[in-house]
Order: C-alpha cells, then structure tokens, then sequence
C-alpha cells in the first residue's frame, strides 16, 4: 500500500464497514507505522489488508489512532481485511492473510491477533483462530456487541 492508494482505500472501507466507520487518519497512521502489514489487494484496490504489531490484551478501540506502536508488541494485529464485493471469491482474502502472517512471522511474531466483527467469529476459527480473553472490554465494544477478540499461535518458519 502507498499513500496514494488511501483514498480509495479509505472509500473501499466506507462502503463495506458503514457501521464500523473509521477516519483516513487512521488508515494513514497504521500505513506510516507499519507498511509491512499494510496491503492493497487485486487491481484497483479490489481490497485491502491493514496490520501492524500490537499486544495480547485486546484491540486499539475502533477508529482511534495509536500515536506509537508498542514498545514490547505481544502480537501481529489483524486490524483489516477487506475485499471489494465485486472482487469476491478470486481468493484474494486468503491471500491477504497468509501474506499478513508471513510478514508477522517474519519479523518474529508467534501470535497473531484480530476482532472478529458482526458475528464473524466462526470464519476467523477455520483460519486457525480462537477466542480469547479480552483485557480492554471498552476497546472490544467499540467494534460491536458481536465482536469477538481471537488470536493464533504463527507456526514458526522451517529452517
């Protein structure tokens, strides 16, 4: 992802998550902090993958900005993934995540974490998945009565 493409980014976002709305500040913070776990998927922007490290206690509240990133990160936070409907079903999702997760383990992650939102825990699970214990009840809730914070163990790279 580069700068360039926030504002269709940030527009992708709107459409999709009209009831989890976030500023393009944010969008724009986590591509300044963490580039690596910042995506654009397909052509076009057919979607998009924002992550960045993060802890184990539970997400950044929604649509707020992290002025720094942990100085101890616990995790790879799974902050976004988001295909275009017309995009759909090319596997470009999949793609996003296992790019994400290699990008985490690669910098020495061994958990990753994400807010399943809208009821979407049982699709996060089959992705290996699990929920947890969520420290930061307020943050949780920013994202819905039907979020659910999960976290998997990143298998480490064979040498």
């Amino acid at each position: 992802m580069r700068r360039e493409d926030l504002p269709a980014v940030v527009a992708l976002a709107a459409s999709v998550h009209a009831h989890h709305p976030e500023r393009a500040e944010v969008f724009a913070e986590r591509l300044a902090l963490a580039p690596a776990g910042c995506l654009v998927l397909g052509e076009a922007v057919a979607g998009y993958a924002l992550s960045h490290p993060w802890g184990l206690a539970g997400p950044p509240p929604l649509d707020s900005l992290l002025g720094t990133l942990p100085a101890a990160p616990e995790s790879w936070h799974v902050h976004d993934i988001v295909v275009a409907p017309a995009a759909r079903g090319r596997g470009l999702g999949g793609a996003a995540l296992r790019a994400l997760l290699a990008v985490a383990g690669g910098a020495g992650f061994r958990r990753a974490s994400l807010v399943a939102i809208d009821g979407q825990a049982p699709r996060w699970a089959r992705a290996g998945f699990v929920a947890a214990t969520c420290a930061d009840a307020a943050a949780l809730a920013s994202y819905g009565d039907r979020a659910t914070w999960m976290t998997r163990a990143l298998v480490p790279p064979q040498r």
